[in-house]
Order: C-alpha cells, then structure tokens, then sequence
C-alpha cells in the first residue's frame, strides 16, 4: 500500500458540443485539486492519459494540464498511451512515481475528444491499435475485430447472442443511474437481443447494442503516498496495481483465452491476498459485450466457454453475487479512450466512499478495476479499498 487516490473529477460523456480537449483536460483537473483540496503549487507532477491517434489535431497534449491553474507551471508532465487502457496506464505511472518517492502528489488526467471526427475515420484511428500488418483490413474496423472474435467464440462454444444480449441489457440497466453516461436508458434484453433497423448487425454477429459508444470526456484523480493521504479527507487505497502486456498480433495467441487479462487479475488478487469473491464490485472493459463474456472467464468467475451461465444466473448483476459494471460500463457510459481507465478509478472512488447516487452497491469495501488496450494487449487490474 503505497497510494491513494483522495480526491476526483468527472465529465458527463458524449458528444459535448463546445468542448475541446483542452477544456476538458482544463475542467477535470481543476474539479479533482479542488474534490481533493490540494492546492495546484502542491502537486509534485502530472500525467495525461490522452490517445488521440489522429482525433485531435493537437498531438503534443501533457502542458495543456497547466492551462488549469498558474502555479502548474514547471511541474513535469507527461503523457502516455496504451491504447484503450491508456487511462489506466497514465494511473500506474502515477503509482510508480509516488512508489520510487519521486512525488508526493501526482495529479491524473485522462481526456478523448472523438465525436467531432467523421465515422469513416474514427474506424481508420481505431485500428492503429491493432497489429496493422495483419489485422487493418479487417471488414469493420476494430468493430469488425471483435466480430471476428466473437464469431470463433461461437464457432467454439455455440451460439452466445443470448448471452451477449443479456450484456448489453444489464450494462445499460446499470447506467440509467448514472449521471455521466451517454445513454441512460434501459434498452431492454428483447431489444438488445434482436436485430432491428435501430439495431443492426454491425460485424460478425454483433449488432450496435454490442458495441460501445464513440465519445467526448474528461476524468481526473489525485494521487497521494499514504502518509499523506492519512491527513486527507478521503482516502481510496491501492490494494493491488498490476500491469501485464501481452504479445499484439492476434495470431500469436489464442485470441478467445485473454490470457493477459486473466495473468494481471490473478496476479492482482495475490498481491491484495484475496480471493475474487472477496470484491464487492468490479468495473470491467465491455468494449464490446463479446469482452466481458470472455473477461468473466479470465477473470475466474467461469471456465472457458461457461461464461454464459454467469449472467444468465444473474451473478454480475447490481444485486448479484458480483455486479460487474455497476456504472453501466463502457457501454452505456461511454468510451472516450484516453478518459475510459481515469474514470474506472473516479467511480470506483465513489462507490468505496458512498458517493455513487444511483449507481452505489450497498456496502461497498473492495473494488476491482479491469482496463484493457487492443485485443487484451494491454491489461491493468487495480484493486482499491477505502482506508478513510
């Protein structure tokens, strides 16, 4: 236990007319020192987590957190990428400062600006993070990457639309309590479940309910070392914090395994010395609903090919044995990249200090996050629990 996280800031997601990246960036940074009531001249350095890959013309992005306030200024900043976990890869380098007593105070910034980019181009800047010599012209775009997985999985196991449309339901049931997410309203399974002119096949056998949303959005958390953070007045301790990177081409592993994820939880848990039962929730990357289905089994709540049976037993519900995506997760809130592991961490934040409305699991004490880059390329898992 080396940090916490003491204060945090969160946009709505979605197309925000009017917005910039940089007022986002701007927006969330100031919310989060004020959420925390640490002063600006305090922080010790800031990381951004911002992905662009083509969605903004401003491509040099780490100073533009200093717009925020004066005395940011000279503080180092930087800024990382990991493609769709690039939020949570600019928390773990937040960790590693404050673990290697560099800072104190790290200021976390996660920002995507998507919807003002046109359709056709938002699949071109998706699929930079994919292997691009074998995977770039796949029908579909990153779409159509995970219609492909989807496709072998039911080649594999049988056909999981019901299952995949129980997903989607769930996920977008969860997010009608949330303040921030895109769409707030609840789908429902027969929707979700048929293919229709408002829901259309999209790739392989997923339709627009199996998809998450292209999005607008900022999330912001402070960062402390413990000492300090005891001296705050919230304070969401680090349990666990892992990082696995896994081989890019697809055809280098058995895509239907997400063996990467399935390392970084087992390694998360061991580090936190719990067992996955032992958390009370879990915010999980639903890109797509063909990757939580696969994530149910990495993680360990089912063996290869059962994942099915866990949600349609209900166990990942908000009233389950494990309610997975109490948020409504990436596919009811949204997905701006850059913004998407900042905002894991935001809400896992309130829900361990009772913060979360509508959203909150009764009694909340250990949370778990899983953040994934490409095709379970780049897998963070963190395990938080309040200290204070």
């Amino acid at each position: 236990m080396t940090a916490c996280i003491v204060g945090w800031a969160h946009t709505p997601f979605g197309k925000l007319s009017g917005e910039t990246v940089e007022s986002l960036i701007v927006r969330v940074a100031n919310e989060a020192l004020a959420d925390a009531g640490i002063a600006a001249s305090d922080v010790d350095e800031i990381v951004l987590g911002h992905f662009n890959a083509g969605f903004s013309a401003q491509d040099f992005t780490a100073s533009l957190v200093l717009q925020a306030a004066p005395d940011l200024r000279f503080k180092p900043a930087t800024r990382v990428e990991n493609a769709c976990a690039t939020g949570s890869a600019a928390v773990h380098q937040g960790l590693k400062s404050i673990a290697a007593g560099s800072a104190r105070i790290v200021l976390v910034v996660g920002a995507e600006q998507m919807t003002t980019t046109a359709g056709p181009e938002v699949g071109h800047n998706l699929l930079k993070a994919s292997y691009v010599r074998e995977e770039a012209d796949i029908d579909g775009g990153f779409a159509g990457i995970f219609g492909h997985i989807a496709g072998l999985y039911f080649q594999r196991w049988g056909d999981q639309s019901d299952a995949l449309a129980r997903i989607a339901a769930k996920n977008h049931k969860n997010g009608v309590g949330n303040p921030y997410a895109q769409i707030r309203k609840d789908l429902g399974y027969d929707f979700c479940r048929t293919e229709s002119d408002k829901n259309p096949r999209v790739a392989g056998p997923l339709k627009r309910t199996d998809c998450s949303l292209v999005s607008d959005g900022a999330a912001a958390i402070v960062l402390t070392d413990v000492e300090t953070a005891l001296k705050m007045k919230k304070a969401i301790v680090f349990r666990a914090a892992e990082h696995v990177q896994d081989f890019l081409p697809m055809s280098r592993r058995d895509i239907l395994k997400f063996e990467g994820c399935a390392v970084a939880w087992q390694r998360a848990l061991d580090e936190a010395g719990i067992g996955l039962t032992d958390l009370s929730f879990a915010e999980v990357h639903d890109c797509f609903t063909i990757a939580e289905l696969i994530e149910y089994e990495a993680m360990g709540l089912a063996a290869e090919g059962q994942g099915a049976r866990v949600i349609a037993d209900g166990v990942t519900a908000k009233d389950g044995k494990l309610p997975i995506n109490p948020s409504g997760g990436l596919k009811s809130k949204g997905h701006p990249i850059g913004a998407t592991g900042v905002s894991m961490h935001a809400l896992a934040a309130m829900q361990l200090t009772g913060t979360a409305g509508d959203m909150q699991i009764k009694d909340a004490r250990l949370g778990g996050i899983f953040n994934m880059g490409g095709t379970a390329v780049a897998n963070y898992v963190s395990i938080l629990e309040r200290l204070r």
